[in-house]
């Protein structure tokens, strides 16, 4: 009976420690700054793509853009659904936030502002197009944790973090 719970206790023990060294490794993968960054690129791409798309030059709204937002998008709220009021101004300003608010998540800057930018993008992607609450929801996920713990070192927010604090140790 008592070499079958030494069996049973070092089984166990080896089985900890491996689950420990997997642990570990996968810990040394997902650095906190790597997976910052990686959510960082993962919010960005899909509003930059929308965002390229309603351009067709520099400050000039495509056509298709304008058209959306006059004949096809509809905001789903009780009672609804309903146009969009000032198309034109809700195109202008959509297009404008998908261009800009990726690029200062992919630099890091203003991160966290970003990241709340495209929360709020979200939601009203989410109350025009309500059927695609699975990926509007990852959306969310990533705003919320950039948001949460910001852009990680390898961001111009972390570096003017740094120089900020030298600047204040002098």
């Amino acid at each position: 009976m008592a070499a079958e719970s030494r069996t049973t206790a070092g089984s166990s023990g080896r089985l900890a420690f491996l689950i420990d060294k997997a642990s570990g490794a996968i810990r040394t993968i997902a650095q906190p700054s790597l997976v910052q960054l990686v959510v960082r690129l993962a919010l960005a791409v899909p509003f930059w793509r929308s965002g390229i798309l309603k351009w067709d030059g520099f400050l000039q709204l495509s056509d298709t853009a304008v058209t959306l937002f006059t004949d096809e998008f509809m905001l789903h709220l009780p009672g609804g659904p309903y146009p969009f009021p000032a198309p034109q101004v809700f195109a202008f300003l959509s297009g404008s936030a998908e261009i800009i608010l990726p690029i200062l998540l992919v630099l890091g800057l203003a991160s966290r502002f970003a990241a709340l930018g495209l929360l709020l993008m979200t939601a009203v992607v989410q109350l025009t197009v309500p059927d695609g609450w699975p990926i509007h929801l990852t959306w969310a996920a990533m705003a919320l944790a950039i948001m949460a713990w910001g852009p990680g070192r390898f961001s111009l927010d972390w570096l003017l973090g740094q120089a900020a604090r030298r600047r204040t140790n002098l």
